[in-house]
């Protein structure tokens, strides 16, 4: 749940910093020992605790490097689609549901999610657990929450979050590797969404979001449960204007992700929204996208389920490979259930 792409670059660094070419750690700069002064009496942290972890992390210009291009801000659709919406992750994805069927069942009636976009995330975050990122969780946030202006707020209070779970958890935070945006585990989730929405779904007392699927899968759904997932009517819907009315949705597609239209404006364009509900409430809110994809322009439409996604990975590309990679592996499910002998 990520706020960012977590996938494309999940592994890998830099030569330098594979040597050690670091600038000053951050256990011996001023603004963060005035951070850890903070912390430990907001927290009541010990400051030799913090020190002893802070001096061992180390600003990853690499890390710097990879957040400042995200996949959804240089890449077409048809290119982000065609790395996430891949064969082989819908088989996998199918594999996986075989195999864990009954905490996916589980999951989907204790917190109202249907199965298919919980694999769907775990398969675009890490491909079902197998690639859940080789960074220093703290080497990441220390870095983007020291060194990385545009969302420096935000990264040092994830690192302070970090720092809360390795206490509340037990845990070394030098220890823990994942992302280069700090996000780990099954489901990549950055510190603050392990803390709020982690559960250990298999009550063995311990909430393992890295080598528990049955708690990363119980995570995801009560992730989405939280963020007010509905399960009732669709999720995205593709419009298809014609010739006359194509610059009317234009002109109304948007970047944001919030839902600023209704189905009675898009209607009001005279454009036709194909396999939706006839009762559906025309006042429903919509977002309205426009993509490029293999053959030409889409158009989409989000509503409120799609919203919810992009509280995971506030992107709406993202969100739309989570719907279409969800859809793909119901699919290749259902075959798979209907093949067996009865």
């Amino acid at each position: 749940m990520q706020y960012l792409f977590l996938l494309v670059f999940l592994s890998g660094v830099s030569s330098a910093c594979a040597q050690g070419d670091y600038p000053t750690p951050y256990g011996e700069r001023e603004d963060v020992a005035a951070y850890l002064d903070a912390v430990a009496q907001e927290h009541d942290f010990p400051r030799a605790t913090l020190q002893q972890w802070l001096s061992q992390a180390h600003q990853r210009q690499d890390i710097i490097d990879r957040i400042s291009k995200p996949a959804e801000t240089v890449w077409t659709w048809a290119r982000y689609r065609g790395h996430l919406v891949d064969a082989d992750r819908i088989q996998q994805g199918a594999d996986f549901w075989g195999e864990h069927r009954d905490t996916l069942a589980r999951a989907a009636e204790e917190f109202g999610v249907a199965e298919e976009y919980v694999v769907a995330i775990l398969g675009i975050e890490t491909r079902y657990g197998q690639v859940t990122g080789g960074y220093p969780v703290l080497d990441a946030l220390a870095t983007l929450g020291f060194d990385y202006a545009p969302r420096s707020k935000f990264f040092r209070k994830e690192l302070t979050e970090l720092l809360l779970l390795a206490r509340e958890e037990g845990k070394d935070p030098r220890e823990l590797t994942g992302s280069y945006a700090g996000a780990m585990g099954y489901g990549q989730f950055i510190p603050s969404s392990y803390r709020h929405y982690a559960v250990d779904f298999d009550a063995d007392g311990i909430r393992d979001i890295w080598q528990n699927p049955q708690d990363a899968i119980g995570s995801i759904a009560n992730y989405f449960a939280r963020h007010r997932w509905r399960g009732e009517g669709p999720v995205a819907i593709r419009v298809e204007p014609s010739a006359a009315n194509v610059g009317k949705l234009d002109d109304i597609a948007g970047t944001t992700l919030a839902l600023d239209h209704t189905l009675a404006e898009i209607y009001g364009l005279g454009i036709q929204v194909q396999g939706i509900d006839p009762d559906i409430d025309p006042q429903t809110k919509v977002a309205v996208y426009k993509l490029e994809g293999a053959q030409g322009d889409e158009y989409w439409l989000g509503l409120h389920d799609f919203y919810v996604i992009t509280r995971y990975n506030r992107s709406y590309m993202y969100a739309l490979a989570v719907h279409q990679l969800s859809q793909a592996i119901k699919q290749e499910r259902d075959e798979r259930v209907a093949q067996k002998p009865s």
